[in-house]
């Protein structure tokens, strides 16, 4: 009855609005947060992004950090696994964590009245992982299993081996989850090194959506990073982009190839960043009418889909695309990514597709804030990309703004038709 109760108010909590109006908290003890409040339904979600994640393993333990971060809800404190989870229940309380290569992510999301208890649970997870032999083994084969079928999915093949192209003898070229035999060999001192590095209190951004107010929300984050200490661990150096332009053939057997393509990015604190956005969204979105799409599938019929991507991350950026096609068109779609790019360099976008994606952008934008744990979500990581406060309200205007020079003079900067290095993950035909 609590799981009905807390998704009835998920799905009507904060209400689409076109403005949103952020306060930022700062807790007795320092603590540092970005609130919302909405106090029509009796319901809080709280984000929190540490930044390190993977680039934080050590080259003998890859992986610990993604290992660690799924058993943080397999015990903590006095409880074991069932226990922490019968808690959470007992509470109404949602309690999720992830990782990534420049990060480890903690959801929670409560009811106003279990607000406290809720928190307790959290920090126990946050200071008190227990990491049970039981636990640990039984989540040490989950994440081999995943890892031997990725080690079978040409995606995974091609994302890594453009990481080990772009970024050699960088964290970013390793695989943020590991491998099956790194995962094996991981002890439980390691996933205590890897709790100390990830989880530190000067490394954090906090967002908070809910039936809250700044006034209590301060205490209630002091009690949630009691005894979390401060940074334990150096985040690594800068990465630079250092694949060059060809082609890598990785034989896999099938139909098909995935190619992935790109080449040297933007930083996101680049005064042009959102401009640069503007502009892939017109060539690689993703969506039905970008460049890419119309080229290679709606006149050609050689994918099903396409996208590219600003790839910027904490420690170094890329630019990149990816789409399957046959073996036998694999050569065509490569030549065809390289004439779009000398053509946008060339001729630049135009006014209507400048238009068309303003429109887009601008409108499909509130969309996103469709919920307290939706926007407590994207609080957290407007902060760790270093945006402004004011960001959300003032981002579309920022977008209307761009201005058909500005974007022309992105595209010359930020395509690099000579610079393309591609990725066949497949037996791709006519290609040398």
């Amino acid at each position: 009855m609590m799981r009905l109760i807390l998704a009835f108010l998920l799905l009507f909590a904060t209400p689409l609005r076109a403005e949103i109006d952020i306060t930022p908290v700062t807790s007795p003890g320092g603590l540092e947060a970005w609130l919302v409040e909405e106090r029509s339904i009796p319901f809080v979600a709280i984000d929190l992004i540490f930044e390190g994640g993977a680039t934080l393993d050590a080259d003998e333990s890859l992986g610990a950090v993604a290992f660690m971060t799924a058993l943080l809800n397999e015990g903590a404190g006095a409880l074991d696994a069932q226990g922490f989870a019968i808690r959470a229940e007992e509470l109404a309380a949602r309690i999720s964590f992830d990782s990534g290569r420049d990060t480890v992510s903690v959801s929670v999301q409560f009811l106003t009245e279990t607000a406290e208890e809720t928190i307790a649970l959290l920090n126990s997870a946050l200071t008190q992982p227990r990491f049970d032999e039981d636990a640990v083994e039984r989540v040490r084969a989950q994440l081999i299993a995943s890892l031997r079928r990725d080690a079978l999915d040409p995606n995974t093949i091609a994302s890594r081996a453009f990481a080990e192209a772009a970024y050699p003898g960088h964290p970013y070229a390793r695989p943020s989850e590991g491998t099956p035999e790194s995962i094996a060999a991981i002890t439980r001192d390691d996933l205590r090194s890897a709790h100390r590095a990830a989880i530190a209190r000067d490394r954090v951004h906090i967002g908070v959506a809910g039936d809250i107010d700044a006034a209590t929300l301060g205490p209630l984050l002091d009690a949630l990073f009691e005894d979390v200490p401060e940074n334990t661990a150096t985040l690594p150096e800068r990465a630079s982009f250092a694949a060059e332009s060809g082609v890598t053939q990785v034989p896999f057997d099938g139909p098909q190839s995935v190619i992935a393509f790109g080449h040297r990015g933007i930083p996101r604190d680049d005064p042009d960043f959102l401009t640069a956005f503007v502009v892939n969204e017109i060539v690689g979105g993703g969506r039905f009418g970008t460049r890419l799409m119309r080229e290679l599938r709606e006149k050609r019929g050689l994918t099903y889909g396409v996208g590219a991507f600003l790839a910027s991350g904490l420690l170094g950026e890329s630019y990149q695309g990816r789409l399957s096609a046959s073996n036998a068109d694999a050569a065509e779609v490569i030549a065809l990514i390289r004439a779009e790019w000398e053509k946008l360099v060339a001729g630049g976008v135009t006014t209507d597709e400048l238009n068309r994606i303003q429109t887009y952008l601008t409108g499909a934008y509130p969309l996103r804030f469709d919920g307290n744990g939706a926007i407590a979500g994207i609080m957290a990581s407007m902060q760790f990309q270093g945006f402004g406060i004011d960001y959300v309200n003032i981002r579309n205007d920022k977008i209307e703004a761009v201005t058909l020079e500005e974007a022309n003079e992105i595209a010359r900067r930020l395509y690099r038709p000579d610079s393309l290095r591609f990725i066949i993950v497949g037996q791709p035909e006519g290609i040398n």
